[in-house]
């Protein structure tokens, strides 16, 4: 009997939570409308949208009990540069925690994100940018839209495994794209580490109670210059960052 009324108490408190989240974004949809149509013309990297953004993001994390967040490296980022931004990824919390950085940013996602009622909606009025897995032709046209971005003056956020991964603490191998981008554009690469998020939404489930404290660190960024005229750069790059963030990961 314990057992049966524990189980419904927390289909009840999700259930509960998740219409908190769903009416959250409703709410803050309608105000990104309006900020959308009445800065456009006066702030093309939609910067005021994005922070509205990042509020909006924050707000799941300051009203969910059950998670924590501990920033720290801020102080490692120069708001007047653009950067070649790659995190680790594994859980949908990353999105949340990334965004209550308040860096300005362009966030690469999948295509079919971008469908998602009030939240997707969202991504196309703040000009992220879709890419479509497998598909040489969206994959080009995502770097063309990076290569925008950067040249405005808007840094760009990648996941660079690709997708989430499933093991604590260990990240997927990277896929080359963000740091070719990097070293085409002449941007340092800023690495980011989160630690933590797997337990608040782990993959393939719905569940917003578990208890998370999630930490996200900003690491020192990592200049392209020393990897320019190798031709083995873009990967010997790669590496690095990648070795970096292992060291903090772990």
């Amino acid at each position: 009997m314990g057992d049966l009324l524990l189980k419904a108490a927390i289909i009840v408190l999700n259930g509960l939570l998740w219409f908190v989240f769903i009416l959250i974004a409703f709410l803050f949809f309608l105000g990104a409308v309006v900020i959308r149509v009445t800065t456009w013309p006066f702030d093309p990297n939609l910067r005021f949208l994005h922070q509205y953004s990042c509020v909006w993001a924050s707000v799941y994390l300051w009203l969910n009990p059950f998670w924590s967040l501990k920033k720290s490296g801020l102080k490692n980022v120069d708001p007047k540069k653009s950067y070649v931004i790659v995190s680790n990824h594994q859980s949908w919390a990353d999105i949340l925690v990334l965004f209550n950085t308040f860096i300005h940013f362009k966030w690469v996602s999948k295509k079919s994100v971008f469908n998602a009622p009030f939240l997707g909606w969202n991504m196309r009025l703040n000009g992220y940018v879709p890419i479509h897995r497998g598909n040489d032709a969206s994959r080009e046209k995502c770097m063309d839209l990076c290569r925008e971005w950067l040249a405005k003056g808007s840094s760009v956020l990648f996941f660079p495994e690709g997708t989430r991964s499933l093991e604590r603490g260990k990240m997927l191998p990277f896929k080359i794209g963000a740091f070719k981008l990097a070293m085409e554009s002449r941007r340092d690469v800023l690495p980011i580490v989160i630690r933590g998020s797997i337990d608040a939404i782990p993959k393939d489930s719905i569940l917003l109670h578990r208890k998370s404290r999630m930490s996200v660190e900003v690491l020192p960024p990592v200049s392209i210059d020393s990897f320019l005229g190798n031709a083995s750069g873009v990967e010997s790059l790669m590496n690095h960052v990648r070795i970096q963030m292992n060291r903090k990961l772990g």
